[in-house]
């Protein structure tokens, strides 16, 4: 099959949708597909055999000035335009814009493919797609945002915040329309299938489970762990993360044992939240942060720590987790949204808590620490899990023949019409 596969912005290191892009395409290439992957800012990272068409934007959140206000001469059309006056007026328009942008690339390349793929930018210009290129799309969802949007304004503080957040989240409701309107939805879990039909209200026969995959770089250390060193993952530096509570757990601890250190790979916004509490729980020196960096370097980074910790109110999937547990590294974990999907229903590898919980946290990670015995029980279990379990080319075959369905349904509807 020739594969289009649609990324408004696809980060390489960090963010599911950037790693997603890169490992699902190489193994549809390897399996024998083309692939031919349409990215927005930041680009990806793609392996020999994939192809990158660029789907520039005005890359208004781009480090290391987000926000910005573009040059006259960036401006190159009306797409430009509603695009900086949606940021303008605090709105997020990259889905909505992108999916435009796209839209016009695939009209005029139709026959050379088989099957469009977007992931998740659900724009509202794709529910064009099928009409205008004779082309069957499917989406993938790894879960709805509606989520995130409830979970930050529970978390926001007066109501200028709020008023903030909702107009961000406006592209929300274009997403749920979206999703209603796709021929067949993936998601990563179960629990993100419930998600789907109950957020988005997508009907339960278009949605289908596609676990995600895990490298093979993923392995074990070579080397001694730190000891004391706690190690947690967050793709953005956000209440949906739990990074806030990790770090009140993480303060508990270090009051009884001072050799404890914290390694966050995550980027910190500057002045935030994070950053405040660092100061009033006065552990900065005691945690650093790490973003950025290399696949290499971020599996030595894992199989350093003694213990590492997703302390998430919710994930669609959570590759950390899944990837932590490939370099069997134990792990304390939140009962949140797909993690004990993830960990198994059989606690062998990670200790399960209630997400939010800082005392609970901090009890479990205290007592993993002082119980090496058990630590390298749920690392060796971990490892064994993702490797019957996560594997990205059983993902792609998976995928593919998700588009084969999705093509033959096309076909018949275009017969009866």
């Amino acid at each position: 099959m020739r594969v289009a596969l649609l990324s408004y912005r696809s980060k390489p290191h960090c963010g599911g949708q950037g790693v997603y892009v890169r490992h699902l395409s190489r193994e549809l290439v390897r399996l024998g597909h083309e692939v031919e992957v349409f990215s927005g800012q930041p680009y990806p990272r793609l392996d020999e055999g994939v192809r990158l068409t660029k789907v520039p934007s005005l890359d208004l959140y781009r480090e290391p000035d987000p926000f910005r206000t573009p040059r006259l001469h960036e401006y190159r059309d009306l797409v430009d335009l509603q695009e900086v006056a949606t940021m303008w007026t605090a709105g997020f328009p990259e889905p909505r814009t992108f999916s435009r942008r796209v839209l016009r690339l695939l009209r005029d390349r139709a026959g050379d493919y088989d099957v469009v793929h977007d992931n998740q930018s659900l724009g509202s210009a794709l529910l064009r797609v099928e009409e205008l290129t004779g082309l069957p799309l499917v989406a993938s969802v790894h879960h709805p945002i509606s989520i995130d949007r409830r979970i930050d304004l529970a978390d926001a503080q007066g109501w200028k915040k709020r008023l903030s957040l909702r107009r961000w989240y406006g592209f929300v409701r274009m997403q749920a329309r979206v999703a209603r309107g796709m021929r067949m939805v993936l998601v990563p879990s179960e629990s993100s299938e419930r998600d789907v039909v109950h957020e988005f209200g997508v009907a339960a026969d278009r949605v289908r489970v596609v676990p995600l995959g895990v490298d093979d770089g993923f392995v074990p250390p070579s080397e001694p762990r730190v000891p004391g060193r706690i190690l947690a993952m967050a793709s953005a530096d956000a209440p949906l993360k739990g990074v806030a509570t990790l770090l009140e757990a993480f303060a508990k601890l270090r009051t009884e044992r001072s050799d404890l250190e914290l390694l966050l790979v995550t980027r910190p916004v500057p002045g935030g939240r994070t950053e405040r509490l660092l100061d009033q729980l006065a552990i900065r020196d005691h945690v650093r942060f790490v973003h950025g960096v290399s696949d290499a370097t971020l599996v030595h980074l894992m199989g350093s720590a003694e213990v590492a910790c997703v302390p998430s109110l919710y994930e669609g999937f959570s590759l950390p987790t899944a990837e932590l547990m490939a370099t069997a590294t134990p792990l304390v974990v939140s009962r949140a949204g797909a993690i004990p999907e993830v960990v198994g229903p059989d606690r062998l590898c990670a200790d399960l808590v209630t997400p939010g919980d800082v005392g609970e946290l901090a009890a479990a990670l205290e007592a993993l620490l002082d119980d090496p015995e058990r630590r390298a029980r749920y690392g060796a279990a971990g490892r064994r899990r993702v490797q019957e379990m996560f594997s990205w080319r059983a993902a792609a075959a998976a995928t593919a023949a998700a588009y084969e369905d999705a093509i033959t349904q096309h076909r018949r509807a275009s017969a009866d019409r």
